[in-house]
């Protein structure tokens, strides 16, 4: 019995069969192959899928060992293992496949490898909610489909080795979820800067250059990492921020509601019911006075201490700028959490429900900060939209941010990823994590992946660590050393059943690659004259100079020298005038104030980015 061209079943003695069951063990079948002069009179291999016909349903199973009659000290003969995998059957006259099966194989039973058709049956071709990303191993010619909404809401992870095309694979599947869900928007963690072109016009590009992610947005733990640089913070100095930041927050409202200055002061010293992770704007130059305040109050030289450190290392970063795209408007304020919500995210589309954060060229010390920023805004944008807007975040290297070793990486990072990894799903947001190092990844967030994209890998820690992972068909981790290029083994919810295939290639302009990596060898030598190594030299060393220059263009930078020099009188009044000028009106792309009054904020995807 084979599977027609028209849906139905019919007798065909032409059907590869390749011989019968001799034992069954639960899930596990054994047959003898039939033999023609000597050799197996089907060819079969290990991977190849088969059926056998049980009752009215067609039992498929996945061979999974061979061996000859002199290797079992038997008589001439050759022998096979197979996994069963799932059953076709028909519902109202339409054969379909679903995985598990309902009854056994008897001895005696005739097995044969499936038809195209079946096949395209199994593999759920055509089917709604499917998306074709390659072509079946078994079959070149029968695409090899994932189930998007299994794909989606169960999470997913790609694994593989470097070079092996895992950001290809990454940018197909990405590709097939914008095609058939256009309500989703996906959010990627562009490590290496390597998808700007895999996407086109259909994605908008952050950078360094161009990201607008205000210090006011960070949580205690995340503003601490940045300030500290990744190194352990300073308790006492600690305790100092918790006490001040909600009380400059209060500060910045009031300054906003008030117009005379002895409201504010009347009211000063009480934190207006906001917490220190309340995500509300303040302004920077607030927090220090508030710091020197207390400090000036103190005579014990040892508890100055900590409060002066802690006003050099806010300054310090501050003027660091590497951090521009936290602190640019720290002593302007505005309230823009929708604008950058909307523009990090991508909630009016436009044509791009797509944003890549390249994260290359952020200094290394606040990148883990940054990424839990993120995880942390897609997570609970998710909770008070109450799901409204799906939401796809794809972590890059993320074996780097959910680090198994919890000695290494940033704690809130990892805290954020398991967050969304556990919860996620609840409230419209999905996860995708990509990873050359599964067994360096946090086996809690890995558990939560139920579909598993392996490419090629060599590392026996990875090996292992990926057979734990997999129930089903484990034994098609034995091909994960010998995969090719492209090639992949998925498993899990996401994809019909455990199958082996083959991503479709890119058109070479769509690959992903380093925004360096497409010059050609010889280019080199035609700019590495004095010109551009001076060129390079003067922009390396300007990454890192400090703003002290750049006072001059800044209209209100003697306000924020006045306040740190000057006298207390002068400082009041200046921060007086220009906090009611400011704060009234929607923050500006800088920090120029206009002098024709209050203006419109200028939305952030129309400030140069991309």
């Amino acid at each position: 019995m084979m599977l027609s061209g028209d849906g139905t079943f019919r007798d065909d003695e032409s059907a590869s069969q390749m011989g019968s069951v001799t034992s069954i063990e639960g899930s596990k079948v054994h047959l003898e192959l039939g033999l023609r002069n000597g050799r197996p009179s089907v060819r079969v291999t290990v991977g190849n899928l088969v059926r056998i016909r049980a009752g009215g349903a067609i039992l498929v199973g996945i061979v999974t060992t061979l061996a000859s009659a002199h290797e079992r000290g038997r008589e001439p003969g050759a022998f096979a293992s197979l996994d069963l995998l799932g059953q076709i059957i028909e519902t109202n006259g339409v054969p379909g496949f679903c995985r598990g099966v309902t009854c056994y194989p008897a001895i005696g039973d005739t097995v044969e490898l499936l038809s195209p058709s079946e096949l395209r049956i199994v593999h759920q071709v055509s089917v709604a909610n499917t998306a074709a990303v390659g072509a079946l191993y078994q079959d070149p010619e029968t695409p090899a489909c994932i189930k998007l909404d299994d794909l989606l809401s169960k999470h997913f992870a790609v694994l593989g080795a470097t070079g092996v095309g895992k950001s290809s694979g990454v940018t197909i599947i990405l590709d097939e979820v914008m095609r058939a869900k256009p309500a989703v928007r996906i959010f990627l963690l562009d490590v290496h800067n390597e998808y700007a072109a895999s996407f086109g016009d259909r994605a908008s590009v952050i950078n360094p250059r161009t990201l607008k992610l205000p210090f006011w947005l960070f949580n205690l733990e995340e503003i601490a990492d940045v300030i500290y640089g990744g190194r352990p913070a300073v308790d006492e100095e600690i305790e100092i921020l918790a006490e001040v930041i909600p009380l400059a927050k209060s500060k910045y409202a009031q300054y906003k509601e008030a117009s005379d200055r002895q409201i504010v002061k009347r009211t000063l010293g009480k934190a207006g019911g906001y917490t220190i992770d309340t995500p509300v704007p303040y302004v920077l130059q607030d927090l220090i006075a508030l710091i020197d305040e207390r400090m000036g109050r103190l005579e014990n030289r040892v508890s100055r201490m900590h409060y002066h450190r802690l006003i050099t290392r806010i300054e310090a970063i501050r003027n660091d700028p590497r951090h521009g795209f936290m602190f640019d408007n720290a002593n302007v304020g505005g309230d823009m959490m929708g604008e950058i919500l909307a523009h990090l995210f991508r909630l009016d589309p436009d044509g791009r429900p797509m944003t890549i954060m390249q994260l290359a060229g952020l200094p290394s010390e606040v990148v883990d900060a940054v990424v839990c920023v993120l995880s942390r805004l897609a997570f609970e944008f998710g909770i008070w939209s109450e799901g409204a807007i799906p939401l796809l975040f794809v972590c890059e290297e993320a074996h780097r941010f959910a680090s198994a070793d919890r000695s290494v990486g940033f704690t809130p990072t990892r805290r954020a990823l398991s967050r969304i990894a556990r919860e996620g799903r609840k409230h419209g947001v999905h996860l995708g994590l990509v990873t050359q190092r599964p067994a360096e990844l946090d086996a809690t967030i890995m558990s939560q992946c139920s579909t598993l994209f392996a490419m090629r890998m060599t590392n026996a820690r990875d090996q292992a660590f990926l057979a734990a992972a997999v129930s089903d068909a484990s034994n098609l981790l034995t091909f994960i050393p010998s995969l090719g290029t492209g090639e992949v083994i998925a498993f899990g919810e996401g994809v019909p059943i455990p199958v082996r295939m083959t991503f479709r290639r890119l058109p070479s302009i769509r690959q992903p690659r380093n925004d360096t990596s497409g010059a050609a060898a010889g280019d080199g030598a035609a700019v590495a004259g004095a010109g551009f190594i001076g060129a390079v030299v003067e922009r390396w060393r300007g990454a890192t100079m400090n703003k002290v220059g750049g006072q001059d263009h800044d209209p209100i930078g003697a306000v924020r020298l006045g306040r740190e020099t000057g006298p207390e009188g002068a400082q009041g009044a200046a921060l007086d005038h220009v906090h009611r000028r400011l704060l009234r009106r929607p923050l500006d792309a800088g920090d120029t104030v206009s002098q024709a009054g209050p203006h419109a904020a200028t939305p952030l995807w129309q400030q140069g980015g991309v």
